[in-house]
């Protein structure tokens, strides 16, 4: 377990218990379930799930490829017990490891995974830190091996910017406005992934959403 600082899974403010329903309002089953598209899970595939919460995307994914073995890596381990009941409740069996995003090559190893994914952790983190996530996503990817992030991305609009900032009052402006100016791409383009792509956007009464797909040659 790390002792370095990361901001908890429902923010600075809000307790770990609500977590779920905040993260309900942003639509997400719609987004959660394009990004379970996009991951497209096969069986025997290792996905790894980073930042991965209470559960709820490794859970899903889980479920869409029961074959598939899916690990959930955090840094709370508060927020990995949620998780366990999640999955318990949902007979789901991923596995549960406790470390920051940017050790998941050493916690999974080098070019272990087929996919890796992420959901909603990049926007909390500091610049350099969302590289060092990335780095460490590159390197524990198999070459041909599929990044699959869903984050708030660039917010196009004045409705959009003004709905963001319930998240930045929750995270803290300094960083999450890099994902506001759409840094996402090029951070993802700079860890060495080809194919960077936005494929999806969600409006939410919180932001909009966008779901990057890229690949590690």
């Amino acid at each position: 377990m790390t002792d370095r600082a990361f901001t908890p899974a429902a923010g600075r403010l809000a307790p770990l218990r609500l977590y779920d329903p905040i993260v309900a309002l942003t639509r997400e089953r719609l987004w959660r379930s394009l990004l379970a598209m996009h991951v497209a899970p096969r069986p025997d595939d290792v996905i790894v799930d980073v930042g991965c919460g209470t559960g709820s995307l490794a859970v899903l994914l889980g479920r869409v490829e029961p074959r598939a073995r899916v690990i959930g890596v955090d840094p709370d381990p508060g927020t990995l017990e949620l998780a366990r009941r999640k999955a318990a409740a949902a007979g789901a069996a991923p596995e549960w490891r406790v470390g920051m995003g940017d050790a998941v090559a050493e916690l999974v190893g080098a070019e272990a995974a087929d996919t890796v994914v992420s959901s909603l952790v990049l926007h909390q983190c500091p610049v350099p830190m969302k590289q060092a996530v990335l780095a460490s996503m590159h390197a524990a990817l198999r070459p041909g091996g599929k990044l699959v992030i869903a984050d708030y991305g660039r917010q196009r609009t004045a409705a959009m910017r003004l709905a963001f900032r319930i998240v930045q009052f929750a995270d803290g402006k300094e960083d999450t406005q890099p994902n506001a100016d759409g840094i996402l791409p090029r951070l993802i383009a700079e860890a060495g992934f080809h194919g960077v792509r936005e494929a999806e956007t969600v409006s939410t009464v919180t932001g909009s959403l966008s779901l990057y797909v890229a690949r590690r040659e």
